[in-house]
């Protein structure tokens, strides 16, 4: 007994029979028609699903591939609606039908390697941002060069099998020019260099985009990784382009790695500042840190420090440690501090001396004449004992800390060393030792 779907397939080859009876132009009325069908279809159902199914999820690169895919697709449907048509109406053993099909299954060939470079134009850079936090260096355009490469390997294998469809060896053409590309690449042998590193740094990736370096004495932010070179915004604003062979040959100083406890845009704040012979350490080093204790732009973990590092030809010279969270305040920063130290100095009477080879009578005081100079002077004797004990005190802290986290630090090491761990445990002890270190290298620079 047939089934349906017989019936249906002998209804179908009757209808056809009788499309075929009446002639040739009824033939590519229909085939236009059921492409023109195909495509709606596609278009307004298909499509409309598709976008139904991707708003529902927080992704966005699922929501910028469908429109380049279903374009790809349109195409796709009209040249099979045209394939088809022709095999209705000619035949496969057609001449007409037989020249031209090789090139119709290039073209297929061609959009197949053409959706999947664009899967993978969307697809991989959200995958590497989901499993990997750090930013691929990426060549000017925005494409990370894994991309870029496994894009341009799609291509080649699509268009080698296009070819090969219609006749033409890719690599024989490509062996035939092979005097010409030597030619070339002698003459473009420091371009090639340059697209070369470029493909070094993605993998090296000594810096990122957005990062503070220095090379060859040039200090700025790097704006752009391209193919041939990069370009780097200088701190006065000016925009300087690196060949890619330069940097590969340099040594970088990366400031926006490194830093302290894993805090890669942390850096660290150095000034120096010289006071006179007689003023007392303890005054010195205690106003300084009260200072720096209250400017806005800098850690308070790690704690700002200030040692004795000098005693120059007119001053003695102290220098202030303190830890920025973005090197991007670093001159407010730095001009805050200066400016309420200098304000501290002259309320404390501490004075700076000038570094000029006069001769004088006498030296001269920091404090004037007669009952009001008495008076300033016991303030600022009174305010050095002060200072005197609040430091004690702060190097007796700082001293059992550097004791706590050295014991910490040897109980860790030999935690460590018993080799019985599972990976978890031991990445966060080597964590732990790291910033045990770090630490502990703040005491002795």
């Amino acid at each position: 007994m047939a089934g349906p779907f017989s019936t249906a397939y002998e209804e179908f080859s009757e209808i056809l029979q009788m499309i075929e009876e009446i002639g040739i132009l009824a033939q590519l009325g229909v085939s236009l028609g059921l492409t023109l069908f195909a495509l709606l279809i596609t278009r307004y159902i298909v499509l409309r699903m598709a976008w139904r199914m991707v708003k529902r999820t927080e992704a966005e690169w699922d929501n910028d591939i469908l429109d380049p895919i279903f374009n790809r697709l349109y195409i796709f449907l009209l040249l099979a609606g045209v394939e088809l048509t022709m095999i209705w109406t000619l035949g496969r053993r057609d001449f007409i039908y037989a020249a031209v099909a090789p090139y119709f299954s290039g073209i297929y060939i061609v959009l197949s390697a053409s959706i999947i470079s664009i899967a993978i134009k969307f697809v991989v850079p959200a995958a590497m941002d989901k499993y990997n936090t750090n930013k691929s260096v990426t060549v000017t355009g925005g494409n990370p060069l894994v991309v870029f490469a496994s894009r341009g390997i799609v291509w080649f294998m699509g268009l080698y099998l296009a070819l090969g469809e219609v006749g033409i060896e890719l690599l024989g053409v490509m062996a035939s020019l092979a005097v010409f590309s030597i030619i070339i690449g002698l003459a473009v042998q420091q371009t090639l260099g340059n697209m070369l590193n470029s493909f070094m740094l993605a993998i090296d990736q000594p810096f990122e985009v957005g990062d503070r370096i220095e090379v060859d004495g040039v200090t700025g932010t790097v704006m752009s990784v391209g193919i041939l070179s990069t370009k780097i915004l200088t701190l006065t604003e000016q925009l300087v382009v690196i060949p890619n062979n330069r940097l590969v040959d340099s040594t970088i100083t990366n400031f926006a790695r490194g830093g302290g406890d894993g805090v890669g845009s942390r850096v660290t704040l150095t000034l120096d500042i010289g006071v006179d012979y007689d003023e007392r350490s303890a005054h010195v080093k205690q106003v300084i840190l009260d200072v720096a204790r209250k400017c806005p732009n800098i850690e308070q973990d790690p704690a700002p420090r200030v040692l004795l590092r000098e005693f120059g030809d007119f001053s003695k010279n102290y220098r202030l440690y303190v830890w920025i969270s973005d090197y991007g305040e670093e001159f407010i920063a730095t001009d805050w501090i200066l400016r309420e130290i200098d304000n501290a100095f002259l309320r404390e009477g501490i004075s700076i001396p000038y570094p000029v080879a006069v001769e004088l009578q006498s030296k001269p005081s920091p404090f004037p004449e007669g009952e009001a100079g008495e008076r300033m002077r016991r303030m600022k004797s009174t305010r050095q004992h002060v200072s005197r004990i609040k430091m004690m005190r702060d190097e007796a802290e700082m001293e059992e800390e550097r004791d706590s986290a050295r014991t910490e630090l040897e109980l860790l090491q030999a935690r460590l060393a018993e080799g019985d761990l599972k990976r978890a445990e031991r990445e966060i002890l080597e964590n732990d030792i790291r910033a045990l270190e770090s630490l502990l290298s703040q005491f002795t620079e």
